[in-house]
C-alpha cells in the first residue's frame, strides 16, 4: 500500500476548508440546537466535531504531530462543552495537520505504525500509510454525519465534494 506526500496534502486542505465550512454553518444553530440528540453515532453536532477533534489529536500524536487528548474515546463527544472554544481549538490543530502535510516526506508513509489504543485495550500495528489515510476517512465520515444534521436543519455548507472543493 503506498500513498505520497500529494495526497496527504490535498487531504489536509481540504480537510482545513471543510472545516470551515461545517463549522460556520453549526455556528449560526444556538448552543441547545448543536448538543440536541439528532441520532449520529456521538449524539449531537456538538459531541460528533468534538469527537473528531480527539480523534484526529490521538491520531496525530501517533505520528509526532499533535498532543494526545488526556482522556478516553468514551468521553471524546464531552472533550471541550464551549463550542467557541472547541471552534478555536479546532482552527488551531488544522494549522497542525496542515504544518505536518507540508513536511511529510515519503519515507514518512512507508513501515509499520504502532501504538496502544485504547478503544481495542491493547498494542496495534498497522501500515503508516494506511493509518494516514485513516485519519482523513473518520473525518469524511464523521463530517458527513454533521453535514446531513445540519442540512436538515436548514443550514448550507456548500459543496463538499473534493474536486469542487479544492482549487
Amino acid at each position: 500500500m503506498m500513498i505520497l506526500p500529494g495526497y496527504v496534502q490535498t487531504m489536509v486542505a481540504y480537510n482545513a476548508e471543510l472545516n470551515r465550512r461545517i463549522y460556520g454553518a453549526a455556528l449560526r444553530l444556538d448552543d441547545a440546537e448543536r448538543k440536541a440528540d439528532r441520532g449520529l453515532f456521538w449524539t449531537s453536532i456538538h459531541g460528533t466535531l468534538s469527537h473528531l477533534y480527539w480523534a484526529d489529536r490521538i491520531w496525530l500524536s501517533r505520528f509526532g504531530a499533535a498532543e494526545a487528548p488526556d482522556l478516553p474515546i468514551k468521553e471524546s463527544g464531552a472533550m471541550l462543552e464551549d463550542f467557541d472554544e472547541l471552534w478555536a481549538q479546532r482552527q488551531a490543530l488544522d494549522a497542525d495537520i496542515i504544518a505536518w502535510g507540508e513536511r511529510i516526506a515519503p519515507a514518512d508513509l512507508e513501515g509499520e505504525l504502532r501504538w496502544f489504543s485504547g478503544a481495542a485495550g491493547r498494542e496495534m500495528s498497522k501500515p503508516r500509510a494506511l493509518c494516514v489515510m485513516q485519519i482523513f476517512n473518520h473525518q469524511t465520515h464523521h463530517r458527513g454525519q454533521v453535514h446531513a444534521a445540519l442540512t436538515a436543519l436548514g443550514e448550507a455548507t456548500g459543496d463538499t465534494d473534493l474536486p469542487f472543493v479544492l482549487p
